[in-house]
């Protein structure tokens, strides 16, 4: 049975930081982009950050460039993402993901994602 399990939200006031981790299981995902997704209260879940296989490239959208910070440890089969300078509009459930298809640049389409975990609350005040 796969798995992705993510950790490391809470409540955090603006301009602080927060690490989230991705701990997957029930297969290996070495050779695929794993992912970062958020969903905020009545929008549509979008795209954060992406890293490759082997850490090669990563991707982030524009909002949180400087800020975020994806990477991945494949001998402990995580994946994090280091937030900083966070800001209300932060705010949402940030879920991880991996990638349907092996050895690819990261993409930023929900569909092109396979396994997704739970999520996790992050929760910014102002």
């Amino acid at each position: 049975q796969v798995q992705l399990v993510e950790s490391g939200g809470g409540l955090v006031q603006a301009g602080g930081s927060l690490r989230l981790s991705c701990v997957t299981s029930g297969r290996t995902f070495r050779t695929n982009t794993m992912a970062w997704f958020r969903q905020a209260p009545g929008k549509e879940r979008e795209f954060v950050a992406a890293v490759t296989w082997g850490s090669g490239r990563t991707r982030y959208t524009d909002s949180v460039k400087g800020r975020f910070t994806i990477s991945r440890d494949d001998a402990k089969n995580t994946v994090y993402l280091q937030m900083n300078s966070l800001k209300p509009e932060d705010t949402a459930v940030y879920y991880c993901a991996a990638d349907r298809l092996y050895f690819r640049d990261p993409v930023t389409r929900l569909d092109e994602y396979e396994y997704w975990g739970q999520g996790t609350q992050v929760t910014v005040s102002s």
